[in-house]
């Protein structure tokens, strides 16, 4: 058996997987999901063991730093994904909701009803802890997922995948609703199956996501870069623009959310960029900056290709602008549409800053990290997506989710609503 008929033959079960999954019930789905949070606590020592050994491996390949930093799943970790499972038990199911209903005629009933997308190929970077986010949302969706992680992290997506298929299919879910893909012939193999899946999430560098874009007719939401900012207004309160600064490059540097541009105002420059210089040196950061920003203090100089880079470590470009307009225009100019926030004590600037920078998410006075699915309140996340169609910003169950046309009537047809002597519709909203 060929490598490309075994992925069509995966693709296959979890098509026919799907049809199954869109039609159980919330309690069922919910029961599933606490079986697979027990299994992966009962076999959490397995599970570190695997992950160990991936460390390993990727030490002695000289892995990044911060993919080494993605990579790590101990016993913390796994806590941490078997609380977001239960977290999202409890969140109502997104299938199944009547989203409109439209009386079309005496009898004849028109609704517009939530459903699950299908069959969903994920391809992720070297964090395990995505895998079981993907694989539950999914479940809790009512969708089949196909999963490629990174081969760095190999031994621990495949016992987490295996942990979880298990216990889902123990559960009473059906077989194929999940599979791991393993070599990058299996992603391309799985872009030509159009037939079969109905929407690929990339997470990657900006590279990869334009390349599966580009060798696949299948949908693809996501984002190809997370090139956020941070633009301190000369009416920011100096400490509160400090803690966000910090907050948004600093809390977690190995992620799309985190900050890599910060722009600040030139009316207070020279007060501000030496506290922000302490703040952000003092956990390490290097930081880049504009002519002006390197009169005000000693860093090393920003070219125009900094401000276009996703650093995903601790490095920072700063660059200070003549205002508001300014900071809008370099980040609809360079922002990669992802995150980007605002510190200001003044209102009307924090909305003009939100209404017209074209970012998925758009903060005023918090850090850039929260943008996150989790801490929305969607249930974790199965990426992040900077379309402008069908989800925006982080994907959770609400974006997982795409509707269908219920229509109930009484033998009504159409020849009866055309013509001289035509019944009339009467297209009374009923919700």
């Amino acid at each position: 058996m060929s490598n490309k008929t075994t992925i069509r033959e995966r693709a296959t079960a979890a098509k026919a997987a799907s049809i199954r999954l869109a039609a159980i019930k919330s309690e069922a789905k919910n029961a599933a999901l606490t079986e697979i949070a027990k299994a992966l606590t009962q076999r959490r020592s397995d599970i570190v063991a695997a992950n160990q050994r991936d460390l390993a491996e990727a030490e002695r390949n000289a892995l990044a730093a911060p993919l080494l930093k993605r990579l790590k799943f101990d016993e913390a970790k796994l806590a941490d994904v078997c609380a977001g499972i239960h977290s999202l038990i409890k969140l109502d199911d997104p299938v199944g909701r009547p989203l409109a209903a439209t009386e079309l005629d005496a009898g004849l009933e028109l609704y517009k009803v939530s459903c699950p997308i299908g069959v969903i190929g994920v391809v992720f970077e070297s964090r395990p802890d995505a895998l079981v986010q993907i694989s539950t949302l999914c479940l809790k969706s009512g969708n089949a997922v196909l999963l490629k992680g990174g081969s760095e992290a190999a031994h621990t997506n495949r016992i987490l995948a295996e942990t979880i298929a298990a216990a889902g299919e123990a559960a009473g879910l059906p077989s194929g609703w999940i599979a791991l893909l393993e070599t990058r012939q299996d992603v391309a193999d799985m872009l030509e199956l159009d037939d079969h899946i109905d929407l690929i999430v990339p997470r990657g560098s900006n590279e990869f996501v334009r390349h599966i874009m580009t060798h696949t007719n299948i949908p693809v939401l996501g984002h190809a870069d997370g090139i956020c900012h941070v633009y301190i207004d000369a009416d920011a309160d100096p400490e509160m623009a400090v803690a966000i600064a910090v907050d948004s490059k600093c809390q977690y540097v190995a992620v799309c959310n985190a900050a890599e541009t910060l722009l600040v105002d030139a009316a207070i420059a020279e007060t501000i960029l030496p506290a922000l210089q302490g703040a952000l040196e003092a956990k390490g950061v290097r930081l880049r900056g504009c002519p002006q920003t390197r009169e005000t203090i000693v860093c090393e100089p920003a070219t125009d290709n900094d401000w276009a880079t996703e650093y995903l470590d601790l490095v920072l470009s700063i660059k200070v602008v003549d205002g508001l307009d300014d900071a809008i225009d370099h980040i609809n100019r360079y922002s990669s549409g992802h995150t980007d926030a605002i510190v200001t004590a003044d209102k009307d600037k924090a909305e003009r800053f939100m209404a017209l920078v074209d970012s998925a998410d758009v903060f005023w006075n918090c850090s850039t990290r929260f943008s996150d699915g989790f801490r929305y309140g969607l249930g974790a996340e199965v990426g992040i997506s900077t379309n402008k169609i069908h989800a925006r910003g982080p994907v959770g169950l609400e974006g997982l989710v795409i509707y269908k046309w219920k229509l109930y009537g009484k033998g009504q047809i159409a020849a009866d609503y055309t013509g001289e002597d035509a019944r009339k519709f009467t297209h009374k909203k009923l919700r």
